[in-house]
């Protein structure tokens, strides 16, 4: 302590600032001893907002999620070893998604980094397990070096490819006393930023392409590069296919959208039959291409800021390398200046598939059509929709209910079942203004239950429509037609309006159409956090059993390799 009572600049402090300094207003994460230092410089500094999480994995969720609806970096802490474990689930779906995320862990005493002798919390080789699930890991070596470390990885993280960084940090530096240096960044200022120069052959390939086909991933939102996308497709007559994180890129009742349909068979002749692939900041994951059985035009036009991304699962004949944005604008600019006008027939036959798509899919929801027209009619245009991995978000929640505006469509883009709940919670602390509504099934939400308390704890007016089938519903389909028994699907679980109730939450069953669009619309009139758990025996079962992606049932029959 100095002679003022206040306390002597520390390496926490040096966090805290470079937080400060990068714009965060709020952290994610659990207090504990390896990382108490960060929380006091936290609670002294006072301008950033701990929301505390009941786990670490439900932190780095949480951090995700509002990294993805506000387009702002996530922060999350943790402990050291099984707390910087439990995070790492979370952190890979982060990785997955491109989110980008600081994960600030603490580690053992300095002295003891490595040496197995059993300090608390002591993890073999953390640094290790969080380079495995994170885009990059650092280790602060030397505490007079934290603002600089801390800059590192925050630039490391939201630079394209952004994703997840881990910085851990041994609990001897985060209070050990350093210089209050000030790092300032001292660059040339240039008047005006260049425009990307498109090579001559790709603006007239485009140009004199009869049927071109975008098709656009995540890389467009993060970008901001969404109405560039929209006049890019305009001026060429473009059919748009877009991937679940893409969701969002074009508004999805424009005319030219065919959206998250890619693996259906009339897309996948359309696509047979162009002449140009576009493709904006996509990975073109297995479970959106039938494992890259949908096939590509031989002429394909990639725009991504990954360099690795290029014949990564489709080949190109030119790859831009840089941010969608500002290559997408200078294309536009290119194709007006050549008075590019679309082809009307080939329009009116991307609206057809269009059509035709979401024809075969109404086909097979059976009661869930209502309740999708219904989710649409009640919520504003501007709602985020988070979707756990469940069979109604998966069948139709990721296909026919329309997203308008960028970052309002947030999924699991790694797959992995039970993060939505602490990730609306992110979303919604990122946007607490707008309405957001998480679709989840009774199997996956069980893994996360105890972050229901942070809603009412930061008063978030989240709404969760929990669909509950009494087991895993869509593995029970894959195993039916794979073996003809099931295992391990059926589950016990709690009575969930008696749940969310002594948790703080309004909450009632449906088991109708009908009742649960009337308990929607009087959950975003409340503006409190509120379940409405909708009983799928009651509703009724779909037109047509969901049975996983195509060819699932068969990837797990017995076969020689």
């Amino acid at each position: 302590m100095t002679t003022n009572g206040q306390m002597e600049y520390t390496t926490a402090d040096a966090v805290v600032a470079e937080l400060v300094r990068a714009g965060v207003e709020v952290v994610f994460g659990v207090v504990s001893i390896h990382n108490m230092p960060i929380y006091d410089a936290l609670l002294r500094e006072g301008s950033i907002r701990i929301v505390c999480s009941r786990g670490e994995s439900g932190a780095a969720n949480m951090a995700d999620g509002y990294a993805r609806s506000t387009g702002k970096l996530g922060v999350v802490i943790t402990s050291t070893g099984s707390g910087a474990g439990n995070a790492a689930g979370s952190l890979v779906e982060a990785w997955a998604a491109g989110t980008p995320v600081l994960h600030l862990t603490g580690e053992v005493g300095s002295k003891y980094l490595g040496t197995g002798r059993g300090y608390i919390h002591e993890c073999k080789d953390q640094l290790s397990m969080m380079k495995g699930c994170c885009k990059e890991a650092y280790r602060l070596r030397k505490p007079e070096q934290a603002a600089s470390v801390v800059r590192q990885a925050i630039v490391t993280a939201t630079t394209a490819p952004a994703g997840p960084v881990s910085l851990e940090i041994p609990i001897d530096f985060q209070s050990a006393i350093i210089p209050q240096s000030k790092i300032e960044s001292v660059q040339v200022a240039c008047a005006t930023q260049a425009a990307p120069v498109i090579p001559a052959e790709v603006v007239d390939q485009l140009a004199n392409s009869r049927r071109p086909v975008i098709w656009a991933g995540g890389g467009v939102i993060s970008a901001g590069a969404s109405k560039e996308l929209t006049k890019l497709a305009e001026l060429t007559g473009a059919a748009v296919i877009t991937s679940q994180s893409g969701k969002g890129s074009i508004p999805e009742d424009h005319p030219q959208c065919i959206g998250h349909f890619a693996a259906y068979e009339a897309v996948k002749e359309l696509l047979k039959n162009a002449d140009l692939l576009v493709s904006v900041g996509v990975r073109f994951r297995g479970n959106e291409t039938a494992n890259w059985k949908v096939t590509a035009p031989e002429a394909h036009i990639s725009i991504d800021a990954d360099l690795s991304a290029f014949n990564r699962n489709y080949e190109v004949t030119h790859g831009l390398l840089g941010e969608a944005k500002p290559i997408l604008a200078a294309l536009n600019e290119a194709l007006q200046a050549k008075s590019v006008a679309p082809e009307a027939a080939y329009v009116e036959e991307v609206k057809s598939v269009r059509e035709k798509v979401r024809a075969i899919l109404r086909e097979t929801l059976g009661p869930y059509e209502a309740i999708v027209d219904g989710m649409r009619r009640v919520l504003p245009k501007d709602a985020i929709l988070v979707r756990d991995v469940t069979v109604p978000a998966n069948v139709w929640g990721s296909r026919l209910f329309e997203i308008y505006e960028p970052r309002t469509s947030i999924h699991a883009s790694g797959g992995g079942i039970g993060q939505g709940l602490p990730t609306a919670l992110g979303a919604q602390m990122g946007q607490q203004d707008r309405v957001v509504v998480l679709m989840a099934g009774d199997g996956g939400y069980m893994l996360n239950v105890g972050e229901m308390p942070v809603a009412v704890q930061e008063n978030l007016p989240l709404i969760v429509l929990l669909f509950d089938d009494a087991g895993y519903g869509v593995l029970r389909n894959i195993q039916d037609a794979a073996y003809g028994r099931q295992v391990a699907v059926d589950l016990v679980s709690p009575d969930f309006v008696m749940l969310a109730k002594s948790m703080g939450y309004e909450s009632n069953r449906v088991g109708s159409p009908e009742e649960l669009v009337n308990e929607l619309e009087a959950a975003v009139a409340r503006r409190k956090p509120t379940m409405i758990v909708v009983d799928m025996n009651a509703v009724g079962p779909m037109a047509k059993p969901f049975g996983g992606p195509p060819g699932a049932a068969d990837a797990f029959k017995p076969k020689k390799l």
